[in-house]
């Protein structure tokens, strides 16, 4: 990664800091407060020291000097520990506010392009990469400050007393962010390898898993394993590569320091044995004087080492920040969305010249031209990999396009999307039923809804008989992708969720592929009843569920080849040859 596109990631990642800006600046807050009573710690210990060394005072005496200072350490560690929890809270409500804005941009882009790359990998971006940020906001970024604060603070209470001291740590501390710099220049990189490769991991062994039984099947179980052995080993040489770079960075940082600290009481060691003579402004160099310096001398560099240390996590940051920044700035063609409603009319659809496009611009289908009037059902045929889907995604703005698509006679480019959405309802072959009851799921589109609503539309979906016998009804538990349901119950669920949506718009996707005889005939006649005047698009390989369709849109390899009703289609062309091919396979069974 090139230097100009590190530093446009930080400044991003500066640039989110904003939301937290409260907390970071009660953590700098409480870390300068901490730094004042850090020189009021020393002082007390010094003086405590000379009194009992130098002077002879009796023990007794300093009563009150030790109540105060431990006093002054309690309240340090109340500083240090309010510093951490306002980190912390900066850190928590920017990880919330980019999780927000990655999720609000998955929302945005549609199934098409989510289903372009393994759900693990998703998984990777939301948590884990968000998760990585934290230590940047939380420490990286109030330790920044923290390390100029107090510092100076400790500058100004050493320099009145000795200026020798305070030109050695003002000489050396340079040299803990220079080579801080010059051994992390290299880390955002490994990082950014490093999540990379977790993303690989990540993805491969979502999907794998999700696919188990079927690997086992086909008895490829070992040759998996061996895919997925070599992806864990990228991953562990990539961390490995940045757990090099983390220790390097510290062992430099620690050889500085003790260098540095070493310098100051050597001085202060000759100085006592009358070897230098120089710093103390004629005033002569007390014992006070050396506790107090050599208990700071410390101190002055801990900011910068754990600046030093927490440089890791701004690398950190960085890497994870790569691909979460590439995510949120790609604006595919059809995000350039309007604000223009679509119209409480009957919906009419109408394509002219109409090309479907990839999120990366491919042609999926076209150009095709078509026109759906209110209040008819259209079916879309054709074999698998014809364009039907792609369609689809087109029609209801996951998919961005070339020519001409337009809803009541608003263009779909000029229109505002979600609500356009708000007018559909959908059943798709594969009903998507979430954890929670069967309630929650016929409520999905919904939340308010009534139980007269639900009991309505249940019962227009057929789905009421079944939901009877469950033990507790609507509150059913429903596990993860419908377990615990048939996927008959399943699709008559999805269809009262579609009934209680009332779109004006229905798209119908194979509605009844995995269903049997009679769980289909419920089905339709269900969805039959509720798309009565509706305007509706079919898709369907079941040509006996054709006939009562106004149109049929015959398409094959991305081209619309075919248009008209049964009647006019079933006697050449595409079509007669699927419904030959059908007839041969009833004759065959």
């Amino acid at each position: 990664m090139d230097k100009k596109k590190q530093r446009s990631l930080a400044q991003w990642l500066k640039g989110q800091s904003k939301l937290g800006k409260t907390w970071l600046m009660a953590a700098i807050g409480l870390a300068f407060l901490s730094g004042l009573f850090l020189v009021a710690q020393a002082a007390l210990l010094a003086n405590i020291l000379h009194q009992l060394i130098i002077e002879k005072t009796d023990k007794s005496e300093l009563w009150l000097s030790f109540v105060v200072l431990g006093i002054v350490v309690c309240i340090r560690a109340l500083c240090s520990w309010g510093k951490e929890q306002a980190g912390y809270r900066a850190g928590e409500a920017v990880r919330l506010h980019i999780r927000k804005l990655i999720l609000d941009k998955l929302h945005a882009l549609g199934p098409a392009t989510i289903q372009g790359r393994p759900a693990g990998t998703w998984a990777s971006l939301i948590l884990e990469q968000v998760e990585e940020m934290q230590d940047f906001f939380a420490r990286y970024l109030p330790q920044m400050a923290i390390a100029v604060l107090i510092p100076f603070i400790i500058l100004i209470a050493v320099f009145p007393l000795n200026w020798a001291a305070g030109l050695i740590f003002l000489v050396t501390a340079p040299l803990v962010p220079f080579f801080m710099a010059l051994v992390g220049m290299g880390a955002a990189d490994a990082n950014r390898r490093n999540f990379k490769a977790l993303q690989r991991l990540s993805g491969y062994f979502y999907d794998r898993l999700r696919g188990l039984s079927t690997i086992r099947l086909f008895d490829q179980a070992e040759a998996e394993s061996n895919h997925l052995r070599i992806a864990s080993e990228d991953f562990r040489k990539r961390t490995m590569e940045v757990l090099r770079l983390a220790f390097l960075s510290s062992a430099v940082l620690e050889f500085f320091t003790a260098l540095s600290i070493a310098v100051t009481a050597v001085y202060f060691g000759f100085s006592y044995i009358g070897e230098l003579n120089f710093g103390h402004y004629g005033m002569g160099i007390t014992l006070f004087v050396g506790i107090f310096v050599l208990v700071l001398a410390p101190e002055f560099y801990q900011p910068l080492r754990d600046l030093g240390t927490f440089y890791h996590a701004k690398a950190q940051a960085i890497g994870a920040a790569e691909s979460i920044v590439n995510f949120l700035d790609s604006t595919p063609e059809h995000q350039a969305s309007g604000s223009a409603k679509v119209s409480d009319e009957a919906i009419t659809i109408k394509a002219t010249d109409l090309e479907v496009l990839s999120p990366d611009g491919a042609v999926l289908a076209g150009p095709i031209s078509f026109e759906i009037r209110e209040g008819q059902k259209v079916a879309l045929v054709g074999q698998s990999g014809a364009g039907k889907t792609s369609l689809i995604n087109a029609i209801l703005g996951f998919l961005p396009y070339r020519g001409s698509l337009s809803i009541n006679g608003l263009e779909l480019k000029n229109a505002d999307l979600a609500y356009w959405r708000k007018q559909v309802s959908w059943v798709g072959q594969n009903p998507q039923l979430f954890h929670g009851s069967v309630k929650d799921n016929v409520c999905l589109a919904a939340p308010m809804a009534t139980d007269e609503q639900i009991q309505r539309v249940t019962k227009a979906a057929y789905a009421d008989e079944f939901i009877q016998r469950l033990e507790k009804g609507l509150e059913h538990s429903v596990g993860d992708r419908a377990s615990g349901l048939s996927v008959g119950q399943a699709q008559r669920i999805a269809v009262a969720r579609a009934l209680l949506q009332e779109g004006r718009f229905w798209v119908l996707d194979e509605p009844t592929a995995s269903l049997d005889a009679s769980s289909e005939k419920l089905v339709m006649e269900s969805l039959d009843h509720a798309t009565k005047d509706t305007t509706t698009l079919l898709v369907s390989h079941r040509i006996d569920q054709l006939g009562g369709c106004d149109n049929i849109l015959v398409m094959q390899q991305g081209k619309l080849i075919q248009q008209g009703n049964f009647e006019q289609l079933k006697h050449e062309g595409v079509f007669a040859e699927m419904i030959q091919a059908v007839d041969r396979s009833d004759l065959d069974a």
